[in-house]
């Protein structure tokens, strides 16, 4: 069943082509996977050192999350979870350049951003433990829930986006108080409807709402080359905004163009569509094994761009860290680590009674009487509720 892609037909191979596939020549780069600082015409920024510690503190802790809750599912303690393995550059730059009164509408992959915004891994694990639907307030973070259904987001961001332009929070010129919103979604969620619907009513209504799509080159087992005749950012133009093809793995380059995004729309220049272009080096999810569709020679190239070691060859070149950094990280990562697997475990399980809790923020006489009457029926069983 695996194929090389090229099997997929030559005209699609020429469409791509070999450059295109490594993200073509409008990729916008600032640092190369071999750890060389590039600079960028129109996106380019001088970074701290403390800055480039902390993007490269952040994207380890995440892959540790990734790699303990991948761990956790193997021994039946969550009963699915979806890997960001090889994304955490797309994910921690495009987190971090978010200001407070942003909000994000993640999808389901999106470990690395909830992380930015302050959300308990934990909470993330309760959710894939299915003990709960998301134990996060959005409204303390500003980081909605995981959206399951694919592509669904890109219209609740797109709405939630036009009301704060109504609610005059785009233009001010304040800092503080203009606000823009994110959606996330990932190449296959790309060729849904409701994501090309977003499009449609974000570019109309001039709303001020980045699509920032992960390009991880895997629909589940359909290759992007199955999806689109031509790269994605490119779609952006047919429906009046621009769009920018951003090399994912480096987590300068993402920051600095979701930075400029997000000002765009803060500013009521109207949405833009950014593609992260990355791969999916793990599988799809913990249920799905990529070695039924794709080569391990893919893989094993693209491990050479990983977004954390061309950081750090980076940074240790520089003298920004030295091995008693990196020594004290894993530290804090195991201590992490040790969290997450205890907390998981100690997770309560939901009461039956639950499921009427968060249905209406007052509780109706239709949804009491069927509280009552469900309640009823498990006072039948013994220990039920």
């Amino acid at each position: 069943m695996s194929q090389s892609r090229e099997a997929f037909g030559p005209d699609l191979v020429e469409v791509f082509g070999p450059s295109q596939r490594d993200g073509g020549p409008d990729l916008v780069q600032l640092l190369t996977p071999e750890g060389e600082r590039t600079h960028h015409p129109e996106f380019d920024l001088d970074f701290s050192g403390d800055q480039l510690r902390g993007f490269y503190r952040d994207m380890v802790l995440t892959r540790r999350i990734d790699t303990e809750a991948t761990a956790l599912q193997r021994h039946g303690e969550l009963g699915i979870w979806a890997q960001l393995l090889g994304q955490e550059a797309a994910q921690i730059g495009a987190g971090r350049a978010l200001r407070p009164q942003d909000y994000v509408f993640p999808t389901y992959r999106e470990h690395g951003v909830a992380w930015c915004r302050g959300v308990d891994p934990l909470d993330l694990l309760g959710l894939f433990r299915g003990v709960d639907h998301g134990a996060w307030d959005p409204r303390e973070n500003n980081f909605g829930l995981y959206t399951i259904v694919i592509g669904a987001q890109a219209l609740h961001a797109t709405g939630y986006a036009m009301g704060i332009q109504r609610d005059g929070a785009v233009g001010t010129g304040d800092p503080d108080r203009d606000a823009a919103v994110v959606a996330h979604f990932g190449d296959g969620a790309s060729s849904q409807g409701d994501v090309n619907e977003a499009f449609i009513f974000a570019a109309s209504y001039n709303a001020p709402v980045v699509f920032f799509c992960q390009n991880n080159q895997w629909a589940i087992s359909e290759p992007i080359e199955r999806q689109s005749r031509i790269p994605l950012y490119q779609r952006a133009l047919g429906f009046g905004f621009p769009g920018v093809r951003v090399d994912g793995n480096d987590v300068l380059a993402t920051y600095a163009v979701t930075q400029a995004a997000l000002q765009r729309a803060r500013e009521g220049s109207g949405p833009t569509l950014v593609e992260a272009y990355t791969y999916r080096m793990g599988a799809h999810t913990t249920t799905d094994d990529p070695t039924r569709y794709r080569l391990s020679d893919d893989v094993e190239h693209w491990k050479l761009k990983d977004p954390i070691a061309r950081l750090e060859v980076y940074l240790r070149r520089n003298g920004l860290v030295d091995d008693d950094f990196v020594a004290d990280l894993k530290v804090e990562a195991d201590a992490l680590g040790h969290r997450l697997r205890e907390g998981c475990k100690a997770l309560a399980d939901p009461k039956a009674l639950d499921l009427f809790a968060h249905v209406y923020a007052e509780e109706t006489e239709e949804l009491r009487h069927q509280r009552e009457g469900y309640a009823a029926y498990l006072d039948t069983f013994e220990g039920a509720r």
